[in-house]
């Protein structure tokens, strides 16, 4: 059984004050009202300063703000506000593609937040070192990790956490080809999700249902599943779910092979990646790009010369998934591509 589900970023007097589906407008507003009133105040309002701006994309605005509040809870002395101070810093490194910080930043925070006692706090950091691997494609590594964090959701009903958990299961099963399990854990994530008003998780669940259903044929419906996912995005401003819907709809009219239009949606998806700083989703867009203008006509010459630049890029980024993806491609180039 699973409550509503809560934000425990937002902490202190705006735990109370602001909900899981606040506006990130609304959430800036009173978290520098909360800033003003005492150090410790502004280190945890700080984290939400950090958080809003982050998923506004609004990046250097969120690195200067989870600076100060970790700067701000290690002068009070509490571990538990550091840890999520460098959570908030993690997350937006991973974020960046900057993915070899953000192990730094999240492991610290999970040290900081168990000498602090902050169970929550834990659970995210290594929650996101999980969601780390799990986007460099090293599954062996993160898999345990991922099932562990959902059985510790789920004993303590926490349905954000638990959705979280679901969804990034889901993916790996479906990036390894278990279509059927993968479609059953998104459906249940975004069931929680729905139930528990917890609009993000739902957002990324139907992104997730879009993609499975869209590998099986099921165009039109995978269309629709999209549509509804980005009304919520652009309900609540959520600029990077935004952005990686619209690079899932190219995907999806690719797999149709509908060329022409997952040119145009892929290259409106890579404007905002790169308005929002995101390198990993302005090179996944890149790919797309790329593989639509290889079945429009371009040359393989051309297409082979972007490709060995993307593969350096996903290499420098750690993408290791990506770069599967982007050999298999390759391959189904032909010889000239090889040579």
């Amino acid at each position: 059984m699973y409550s509503k589900a809560f934000a425990p970023e937002y902490q202190g007097v705006l735990g109370s004050a602001l909900s899981v589906n606040s506006s990130y407008e609304e959430v800036l507003a009173k978290a520098t009202e909360e800033q003003r009133r005492s150090t410790l105040g502004y280190a945890r309002a700080g984290l939400a300063v950090a958080e809003a701006n982050r998923r506004l994309g609004r990046v250097a605005d969120a690195e200067r703000a989870w600076r100060d509040s970790y700067r701000a809870a290690r002068r009070a002395g509490d571990s538990a506000a550091m840890a999520w101070a460098l959570w908030s810093g993690g997350t937006l490194a991973r974020q960046r593609g900057r993915l070899a910080l953000a192990r730094r930043w999240l492991t610290a925070a999970a040290e900081c937040a168990q000498r602090g006692g902050d169970r929550t706090a834990r659970g995210y950091a290594l929650a996101g070192l999980a969601e780390t691997g799990r986007i460099q494609g090293d599954y062996a590594a993160v898999t345990e990790l991922h099932e562990q964090l959902l059985a510790e959701a789920r004993a303590h009903g926490e349905a954000r956490h638990t959705v979280w958990a679901l969804e990034g299961i889901a993916q790996m099963h479906r990036n390894t080809g278990s279509y059927d399990t993968a479609l059953a854990m998104f459906e249940e994530a975004a069931e929680i999700a729905a139930g528990a008003e917890d609009a993000r998780g739902h957002a990324w669940a139907l992104r997730g249902i879009a993609d499975v259903v869209s590998v099986r044929g099921e165009t039109e419906r995978a269309l629709e599943l999209l549509s509804e996912a980005e009304a919520i995005c652009r309900d609540m401003r959520l600029e990077s779910a935004l952005a990686y819907n619209h690079k899932m709809r190219g995907n999806v009219l690719f797999r149709a092979g509908r060329y022409g239009e997952a040119l145009r949606v892929y290259s409106g998806a890579l404007e905002e990646f790169r308005a929002i700083g995101e390198p990993r989703g302005e090179a996944l867009s890149r790919l797309g790009l790329v593989k639509s203008l290889a079945r429009l006509g371009r040359s393989v010459q051309e297409t082979e010369a972007e490709l060995v630049e993307l593969d350096e890029t996903f290499r420098r980024i750690g993408l290791d998934h990506a770069r599967s993806m982007l050999q298999r491609f390759r391959a189904e180039l032909g010889p000239q591509a090889a040579a």
